[in-house]
C-alpha cells in the first residue's frame, strides 16, 4: 500500500465503514493497494480470498490480472488496484445499486488522490459505475475520455476462468492498454 497520507487516511475510513449491510458479513474491508502513478484498475468487489487477506485481486482472478498487466508492460506494483465496492458481497453476488452508491464516494476520493492518467474498468459492474448506458461488448478495448479522466474498459480477469473464448480478447485489450500507456509517457 502506498504511504500517501490521503490514501492511508481513506483506507482507515473504509476499513471502519458501517454505512451499508456488507460490513456485517465481511472479515476485512478491501480499500485497495498499489502505487500512485499512471494507471488505476477498478474491479467489481472483493471475493473470498480478498476478504480473508484485506487485499484486492489475490485469488485466481488476481493471478490472471497479473498476467494481463504483464501483457500491457505493467506490473502489479506499478498500478493501483481497487474495486467498486470495498466489502465482499455474500456468496460473491453482484453488488446492489445501494451498495455501489454507498461506496462510490470512496472510489471518487481514491481517484482524486491517485490522479491516474488511465482508469481500467474491469467488467460490467465497474463499467456501469461510470458509463451506465454502455455495454462491455461494445466498449471493451477502447479508451473513453470523460472530463479529465481517461477510461479503458475491458472484461474482468475472472471472465476468462469461466469463458475461455474470451482469453485472447482480454489479452488483446491489455496489449492495447499497454500501447495507450506508452503513448502517454
Amino acid at each position: 500500500m502506498t504511504d500517501d497520507p490521503t490514501l492511508v487516511a481513506l483506507a482507515s475510513e473504509i476499513r471502519a465503514c458501517v454505512r451499508c449491510p456488507l460490513h456485517s458479513t465481511r472479515k476485512n474491508a478491501v480499500p485497495g493497494d498499489g502505487a500512485l502513478g499512471s494507471v488505476m484498475v477498478i474491479g467489481e468487489g472483493p471475493g473470498r480470498n480478498e476478504d480473508e487477506q484485506g487485499l484486492p485481486f489475490v485469488g485466481a482472478a488476481g493471478h490472471n490480472l497479473e498476467g494481463l498487466l504483464s501483457e500491457a508492460g505493467l506490473s502489479r506494483g506499478s498500478v493501483f488496484i481497487t474495486n467498486a465496492v470495498k466489502c465482499r458481497p455474500p456468496e460473491n453476488r453482484r453488488p446492489t445499486r445501494g451498495e455501489l452508491d454507498t461506496c462510490h464516494p470512496f472510489l471518487r476520493r481514491q481517484i482524486e488522490a491517485i490522479a491516474p492518467r488511465v482508469i481500467v474498468l474491469l467488467g460490467d459492474t465497474a463499467l456501469k459505475e461510470f458509463f451506465p448506458e454502455s455495454t462491455l461488448g461494445r466498449a471493451h478495448g477502447t479508451s473513453v475520455r470523460r472530463g479529465d479522466l481517461l477510461f479503458f474498459p475491458t472484461y474482468h480477469p475472472a471472465s476468462v476462468i469461466y469463458n475461455s473464448s474470451l482469453k485472447e480478447v482480454v489479452r488483446d485489450d491489455f496489449r492495447k492498454l499497454g500501447e495507450l500507456v506508452r503513448t502517454m509517457t
